[in-house]
Order: C-alpha cells, then structure tokens, then sequence
C-alpha cells in the first residue's frame, strides 16, 4: 500500500502498526467481519486503509479535523481503490448520521503537561487536551450499537482511567495487549478491545517487546514486511485545502 503523508507533519509510525495488528488478529476470530467502521483521527488514513484492504465486507468512514490531512486521507484512500466516507471537522462536535458496528482510534494521548511540539499537527495528532480520553470515550458509546467494538491504542500509564471510564459508558474491555519499548522497560502502550455491554471476561494476550537490544525483534520486523506500507512525503497546494 502506497501512502502520501505530510512533509512537515505527524507521520504514522509503529503504533498505528501494531493497533492494525491488535484489530486484525481480533477481527480474524470473528466470522465474516462486516458493517460500519469508523477511524476517528484518520490522518493519512492508513488504519482505515489497512483494515478495509484485509477485510472488504467493512465500510470505512473517517473522521479528521485536520484539511490538510483530510486531503491525504481521501487521496490515499482513492489511490489504493478503497471507498471511504470522511467526516470532516472536530470529532466530537460532528453529527453522525449512523452507527458503527467498530471504531477503531489512534487517538492523541500525551498528558497535556508534557513538553509539546511547535508543529500544529503534531499537536493535535499527540496530545491529549485536543481529544480528552472521557470526552473520546462519551461521544463513542452514543455512536455505536448495542454490541458496539471499540479498537484503540493509549499510554499504559493511565490503565486506570481508561477502565474506569470505559466502565462508566457502559464498555467492557474483552481483550488488551502491552507492548515495552525493551525487556528492561515498563510498557509505554497498551492495545486494547472493548465492547459495549458486554459481559465478556477479559483476555491479556502475549505482550509486544519492540526492541532487541537496538534493533526492532524478528517479531516486529516481520509485522513491518507484512503490513509492506511505502511512505511518500509530500507537499499539498494550499489552494486545494
């Protein structure tokens, strides 16, 4: 799959990678994935994108706040022949006219005191003050069916929160995966499946470690040859946002 992104914007990286492999591996145990899908934050697309490949009886709406990157995520979307329906503007203002069976997000999720870059887009693509995790989650549960799937990834730091929240709207967590930077570290991410009022005990799958020693394990490295994405930078004609 060919993508265009941003020269000097957020790009994706090996997070949207492995959230593409959390839902793959989820949606495989499921008998004909079909129906709506969201992917909230869309960016280049690319989640959307490789999920709708994989699995085309799923339709793909996008929703993006960002024009130029709604640009890069309609283009890409028609360049690799794949129907999407983008709803443009912020996702929690934006009236959706149906429910989605699956929403999948790599949403922002810096704490808001951290150090934050200069750079708009990344700003709005890290931290998490442009789409608080409660807001995010309040806004889902009113968009969804009743057996509603939501598919994100977040800092493993603030577990807690999350589960509490995703309690108060009525979504259960049926599945979550850790992944460490390295076997010394403590995880920095967590994948995480949840349904809407499911009563589904949860699974806590094997963990990810990123690095062997400086080098991306055999594990990682054959997720990369398998999801086989090629990135192209490139620069948007302000006349066409």
């Amino acid at each position: 799959m060919f993508l265009y992104q941003p020269i000097d914007g957020y790009c994706y990286n090996s997070d949207t990678h492995l959230l593409y492999d959390f839902i793959e591996e989820n949606l495989k145990e499921t008998l004909n994935p079909h129906g709506n899908m969201l992917d909230i934050g869309s960016g280049s697309g690319i989640l959307g994108l490789l999920l709708s490949q994989e699995f085309p009886k799923i339709k793909l709406h996008q929703s993006e706040i960002q024009k130029e990157m709604i640009f890069f995520s309609n283009h890409n979307a028609k360049m690799n022949n794949i129907p999407n329906k983008m709803f443009e503007g912020d996702f929690l203002d934006t009236d959706f006219d149906i429910e989605f069976d699956k929403v999948v997000s790599n949403p922002p999720f810096y704490h808001k005191d951290v150090n934050k870059s200069t750079n708009e887009n990344i700003n709005f693509a890290r931290y998490n003050d442009h789409l608080p995790l409660k807001d995010f989650i309040a806004k889902i549960a009113k968009i969804t069916t009743q057996k509603g799937k939501l598919f994100f990834c977040y800092d493993a730091k603030q577990l807690q929160e999350i589960i509490l929240i995703l309690d108060k709207y009525h979504f259960a967590i049926e599945a979550l995966r850790f992944v460490y930077p390295k076997d010394s570290k403590d995880a920095n991410i967590v994948l995480i499946s949840a349904r809407k009022n499911s009563k589904s005990l949860m699974k806590v799958k094997c963990p990810i470690i990123m690095f062997d020693h400086d080098k991306f394990n055999d594990k990682i490295t054959q997720l990369y040859k398998k999801i086989d994405t090629h990135s192209i930078k490139a620069e948007i004609d302000k006349e066409y946002l």
